[in-house]
């Protein structure tokens, strides 16, 4: 018999919503108008029909207006001459330059009409004047009709004198069918530019889209945790390549700094748990078995001096990350790093003859620039103390410091055990130590704040095969 207790729900029973699901917003379609693609595509199409419509609306305007202008200079030069003609030679000459007009026109374009004071045709080629004529010497376009067919001139009127009126134009029926057939041809090419207008806005924004869907699925998969995902490149050297390329770089340079968190997670913890057991160890001994007050201040000593090295490689840890972050720009200074340079061989060679080593010093007497002294002062001397560290006693350091071009490099050669090919590429690296190394003191960041000094001063750290040892140089730009 099942003697569980029956309970009822209660209110704090029921499943209810977390207040982070009841504020979050509902997803909603994104309006048309917002898509980057479409404002990108309407764009090409407005920039795109307006040009178009601008050349071809200013070809037929010059056409149309060339044809114009052509008539009316025609019909003034007509009426100019006509006029000189009546002033010269009387109502005779006139009439007889009229006849003569009309016989040789062979297009049939021209139209003359000569009236008297009361309205009588005296000569011409039309059945009557036309109506709507206002005024003298203006422009007129209207029907005509001669020989009973009815058709559109452009005329203008001379007065001769106060008896006599003189009528010149010109047939524009031709011109006006070819101004309908322009009109025609206008509108079929603004429906075609629009039909491409179209076409291409629909081209721009699927490259658009494809592009933008490209870099959107690398940066989903990227914020999944795969970082080895890349914007694909079409290989056409155009500007999407170029924003791929500047983008994948960005994630490589990503993908290094994750790696390099990882590894200085990964060395905090290996090269730090031996000291901090260490010194947990003494203490913990001393605890136990310290018999005097002597033995008790010796094993406290013992793991000062462990936790005073984990210390410094905090305070290491935290120089680098504080250089590496330009903080220290703000210090930047015009100084001469040959006096520098100079002080630290002064302090360097007396150490190097306490250990059996010589050091060979050629720095040339001016080098100016523009960076911290402290920092680059410190640089060197972790270059120097390294060559110092795992030179064999007996042989020579080579300490340089010259101009070339524009950059002054510092170099510092050792005859030591130096650093395997494959490995230098790693050197640079916070807490990495060659095999060479291990059993030497340090914590591996030496190198590693060398080069971040080297990159604050747009400069570079380059490790080369002193065959045998380890040549390390260092350039930065020079400033004058």
């Amino acid at each position: 018999m099942d003697t569980t207790p029956q309970t009822t729900p209660g209110p704090y029973d029921r499943p209810v919503k977390t207040e982070l699901a009841m504020r979050a917003p509902k997803q909603r379609a994104k309006p048309l108008i917002r898509s980057a693609g479409i404002r990108f595509a309407l764009l090409y199409a407005v920039v795109f029909g307006v040009s178009s419509f601008t050349l071809a609306f200013s070809l037929w305007f010059s056409t149309v207006g060339l044809l114009q202008r052509q008539v009316e200079t025609a019909v003034l030069t007509d009426g100019m001459a006509l006029t000189r003609d009546y002033t010269r030679n009387g109502m005779p000459g006139l009439l007889r330059e009229l006849n003569d007009r009309l016989a040789e026109n062979v297009d049939g374009d021209r139209i003359y009409l000569l009236l008297d004071g009361h309205g009588k045709i005296l000569a011409g080629n039309l059945d009557r004047l036309p109506a709507g004529i206002s005024a003298m010497e203006s422009w007129f376009e209207l029907p005509v009709r001669r020989q009973g067919v009815t058709s559109t001139a452009l005329v203008r009127v001379y007065k001769l004198d106060p008896t006599m009126e003189l009528l010149v134009g010109r047939d524009v029926r031709a011109r006006t069918e070819l101004r309908s057939v322009l009109s025609d041809g206008l509108l079929w090419a603004m429906g075609l530019m629009f039909g491409l207008g179209l076409g291409g806005a629909i081209l721009i924004r699927s490259l658009f889209r494809r592009m933008m869907r490209d870099i959107a699925a690398t940066t989903r998969a990227i914020a999944r945790g795969d970082l080895t995902r890349r914007v694909p490149k079409t290989g056409d050297g155009d500007e999407f390549d170029e924003l791929a390329g500047i983008i994948n770089d960005m994630l490589d340079r990503i993908t290094r700094l994750m790696d390099g968190v990882r590894q200085v997670s990964n060395a905090i913890a290996h090269d730090l748990r031996t000291p901090i057991t260490r010194a947990r160890t003494r203490l913990e001994d001393a605890s136990l078995h310290a018999k005097t007050k002597d033995d008790l201040q010796f094993a406290i000593e013992r793991a000062t001096l462990d936790l005073d090295g984990i210390v410094g490689v905090f305070e290491a840890l935290l120089r680098i990350a504080e250089i590496e972050a330009g903080s220290r720009r703000a210090a930047f200074a015009n100084i001469d790093l040959s006096h520098v340079l100079q002080d630290l061989d002064e302090l360097y060679h007396v150490v190097a003859e306490e250990r059996g080593l010589k050091l060979e010093t050629s720095i040339a007497r001016f080098l100016p620039m523009l960076g911290d002294r402290d920092l680059i002062q410190q640089a060197v001397a972790n270059l120097l103390d390294n060559a110092l560290k795992f030179a064999p006693q007996g042989t020579t350091i080579a300490f340089t410091a010259r101009l070339e071009g524009t950059a002054i490099e510092i170099s510092v050669a050792d005859r030591g055990p130096g650093i395997a090919a494959k490995d230098r590429v790693r050197a640079t690296e916070r807490f990495f130590r060659a095999e060479s190394a291990r059993h030497t003191s340090g914590s591996g960041l030496g190198l590693a704040l060398v080069t971040a000094v080297a990159q604050l001063h747009n400069g570079t750290l380059q490790l080369e095969d002193n065959v045998p040892g380890l040549r390390a140089i260092i350039a930065l730009p020079g400033r004058w």
